[in-house]
């Protein structure tokens, strides 16, 4: 069986907690696209974790973790994230990395810095990690393959003619100095050593184990809103966090995936630009920021505070539909309980017109929110185990949600901690 766990809005969902909940139930997880530019934020006995590359299942012994070949892996990044656990007394985990995924290289993370300082006020907010420019080379076909390490002759040819196209770049558009070619040659030499216990092809691993009814669980990085064919374009991902991708960036047929589990925050967060209509401002976000979250809510990869909003049951409707979500993980519940009344975005005005469909950018941009307002439950609900013992009002608060949104919530998080969880009956 596979199940995908995805984020239904920007990212921030709160994906971390769940993916390590549900891959104690799973032989496999697998992360199928991105890079180090968004984080999970993980809370176990170990300690407190953001991961960027590595899968949630680390933390397991008997879980095999794969990086498959839509991730953008950045190896230094890799092997830093396998020296924080073993720093904390985490075991070495299984971990396979597929030998076609491809590695972010540092002319990617140069030129990311290069074009935010271009664009000025006009940025997308990059998080800097090489991610556009490192997708732009993969399908312009200049990408280098983990395989290309391996073989020394085809590595050094790439290298240098791919840092000839980028140091014209560099030196006539950007006014920066150029790269040197022999030494980012070098600098991927000296990771093969470490890396290669690592690689294999994983979609043979992966299919292979399909077939012998492993249980598998696939995790993506950010939210449906991040999408570049379907969300909030431009200011989206450069990497598809849709379910529907992830047969693609692990390797497995489309018909296997069987659960498809969006995550969903009880209120609205965001990092980077682009439109985020239920957003708030002022001492109302800086409160509801502080409280959010563990240790309030802040980018797990960037420490950026985060753009804070009321609940969107229009967008989120709209991201549990693209990821074709087939159950609700309903995330940070608590967070809300210091609140008399909860504002609840059901509807965007539209140059007068009312709607309930998630536009396209241009009018996303013009759109106004309509808030619904619900009464507040005004106490702690960290520590309860079943849905009928929360307040009257969270329980509505949690159905008025699964009314709007049309997806069946499964799961309420109710805390950062594993145990903090309700499962619905």
């Amino acid at each position: 069986m596979v199940k995908a766990i995805v984020g239904a809005n920007w990212g921030d969902e709160g994906k971390g907690k769940m993916t390590d909940m549900l891959a104690a139930e799973s032989d496999i997880v697998i992360r199928f696209q991105g890079g180090n530019n968004a984080g999970h934020t993980i809370i176990n006995h170990y300690g407190k974790f953001a991961l960027h590359l590595l899968p949630s299942g680390v933390f397991f012994n008997h879980i095999t973790n794969m990086i498959g070949p839509g991730v953008a892996l950045n190896i230094q990044a890799f092997f830093r994230e396998l020296d924080g656990l073993a720093a904390k007394g985490v075991p070495q985990p299984q971990l396979l990395v597929s030998d076609r995924a491809q590695i972010v290289m540092p002319y990617h993370i140069l030129f990311d810095n290069c074009e935010e300082e271009r664009l000025g006020h006009k940025s997308f907010g990059s998080t800097r990690s090489g991610i556009a420019p490192f997708y732009a080379d993969k399908y312009h076909k200049t990408g280098i393959q983990v395989c290309d390490l391996f073989d020394t002759g085809t590595l050094k040819e790439k290298v240098f003619s791919v840092c000839e196209v980028k140091n014209i770049l560099l030196q006539n558009l950007y006014k920066a100095e150029p790269v040197n070619p022999q030494s980012i040659f070098d600098e991927l030499l000296s990771y093969r050593e470490r890396l290669a216990p690592y690689v294999c092809d994983t979609s043979v691993y992966l299919n292979k184990a399909l077939g012998e009814g492993k249980r598998v669980l696939l995790e993506g990085q950010l939210g449906a809103l991040k999408d570049p064919d379907h969300g909030i374009y431009p200011f989206t991902s450069s990497s598809s966090p849709l379910a529907g991708y992830a047969a693609v960036g692990a390797g497995i047929p489309p018909y296997t995936i069987k659960n498809i589990i969006a995550v969903v925050k009880a209120y609205s967060s965001c990092v980077g630009a682009g439109a985020f209509v239920s957003e708030i401002f002022g001492d109302e976000a800086s409160e509801l920021r502080e409280r959010g979250g563990d240790g309030g809510e802040y980018g797990a990869t960037t420490g950026r505070p985060r753009r804070m909003g009321w609940f969107d049951a229009v967008a989120t409707r709209y991201g549990c539909m693209i990821q074709g979500a087939t159950e609700v993980a309903f995330t940070l519940l608590d967070v809300l309980g210091y609140l008399d009344e909860i504002p609840v975005c059901t509807a965007y005005e539209v140059d007068g017109r009312v709607t309930q469909d998630f536009p396209t950018t241009p009018l996303l941009a013009k759109a106004k929110p309509i808030f619904t307002v619900l009464p507040g439950w005004k106490c702690d609900i960290r520590g309860i185990r079943s849905f009928e013992a929360l307040p009257e009002n969270a329980q509505r608060y949690v159905q008025f949600v699964e009314e709007r949104i049309g997806v069946p919530v499964k799961w309420v998080s109710n805390g950062p901690k594993r145990e903090d969880i309700i499962v619905m009956k």
